[in-house]
């Protein structure tokens, strides 16, 4: 893409923001012109998440995306340099502990903690004495094994990561307009700009939609179809005064997850049994989820639960990939100019960093560069092979 060229980037979260980084980063004669529909991000599923990061998945692709974006989290300061400096984002390193009673999916732990490795991870297996010695608070009677990161994982300041990536892209050049899109020119098969819903219009050369759950809809706009509905999930803050383990890693058990929070709290959620797609503007919590099935499910396995209050709760949407809740990155054949980020189904935050780069050379040199993101093209919707993920949280 030649000097001059303009790239409009429909989505201001940190998907958004960071591939506006990499791509003025990377061409500082480019024009980059995001998009935000909200930019106090109320509704963001960056600010809604849990801020995690871990390697701890199935597939060899997210495990090296995870391994980068660790770096980028760790030492995010010197990426961004002075314009995105936040300061530290504050990464707690307790790592990621899945659990589980079924020997043939231990049997499995042990392969993917292998693969894990080979990619520089610290990935250990542990028995359940192993799994006591480390967390006596954790019950383990009916534990097989448990998958540990006791590395490179853990959370961090989400918001810090996204002011600092809009900041250092602003300061690159990037310009950042507040609007709905609500239409694309498309000229011979190509996007040539976008319709706001004030009436403005902006051209372009690519258009990127990191829209998340309104992936779909942009994707319409072009007489496309992508696989991506929001999914709701509600996320409870609870004090625990009989269980202050600070030290404690992100669990999940199989009908729940759970992580130490400051002061002494805790974060704590689950996938309903009848999780579907919800309302994209639906983000009224479900709080019948903690009596009726996380808090009999996170007593037993941690019996320092026995007093829990529910201080609050909020609700946040994935961009939910229905074929493979794995990312769907690049262009599809019609429309060429069109990229899409999208299809995170939970995972954006953490891949924010290599996903945007990646989408940077992408678009820029027509290929992948740094890191081979290929396993993740969008053009696998087109045959619907799925690249799956068993490691879905």
């Amino acid at each position: 893409m030649g000097q001059g060229a303009e790239v409009a980037i429909i989505g201001g979260g940190v998907m958004g923001c960071s591939a506006a980084f990499w791509l003025t980063r990377m061409s500082p004669g480019l024009s980059v012109t995001v998009v935000e529909r909200d930019p106090t991000w109320a509704q963001a599923a960056t600010a809604l998440s849990a801020a995690s990061i871990r390697s701890q998945f199935s597939t060899e692709v997210n495990v090296k995306i995870s391994r980068f974006g660790i770096d980028f989290v760790r030492n995010f300061s010197e990426w961004t340099g002075p314009p995105g400096d936040v300061g530290s984002l504050g990464f707690v390193e307790n790592g990621y502990l899945f659990l589980t009673a079924s020997a043939e999916s231990a049997a499995v732990m042990h392969d993917i903690a292998a693969m894990q490795r080979a990619c520089g991870a610290a990935t250990m297996v542990l028995d359940p004495a192993q799994i006591s010695r480390r967390f006596p608070w954790i019950a383990t009677e009916d534990v097989v094994a448990g998958s540990f990161g006791p590395r490179d994982e853990g959370w961090f300041d989400n918001m810090g990561l996204l002011r600092g990536l809009r900041n250092a892209a602003r300061a690159q050049g990037a310009r950042f307009v507040t609007g709905e899109v609500t239409g694309l020119d498309i000229v011979s098969g190509k996007v040539t700009g976008l319709a706001l819903a004030d009436g403005t219009r902006i051209g372009c050369d690519v258009a990127l939609s990191v829209a998340g759950t309104r992936a779909s809809r942009i994707a319409g706009m072009a007489g496309l179809a992508v696989p991506v509905e929001p999914r709701k999930r509600t996320v409870f803050v609870i004090d625990a005064p009989n269980a202050r383990h600070p030290q404690a890693p992100l669990l999940i058990d199989r009908g729940f997850w759970l992580r130490p929070e400051r002061a002494g709290q805790w974060l704590t959620a689950t996938v309903p049994d009848d999780d579907g797609p919800c309302d994209i503007n639906d983000f009224d919590p479900e709080l019948h989820l903690f009596e009726e099935v996380i808090w009999e499910q996170l007593f037993a396995r941690c019996p320092g639960f026995d007093a829990v209050k529910v201080v609050r709760a909020w609700a946040g949407h994935y961009d939910y990939n229905t074929l493979d809740q794995n990312a769907l990155l690049g262009a599809l054949p019609s429309v060429p100019n069109l990229y899409f980020a999208t299809g995170f189904s939970g995972h954006g935050l953490q891949q924010s960093g290599a996903v945007g780069r990646g989408m940077a050379e992408l678009i820029l040199h027509g290929g992948w560069q740094s890191l081979d993101l290929s396993d993740l093209s969008i053009v696998r919707v087109m045959s619907g092979t799925p690249l799956i993920e068993r490691a879905v949280v």
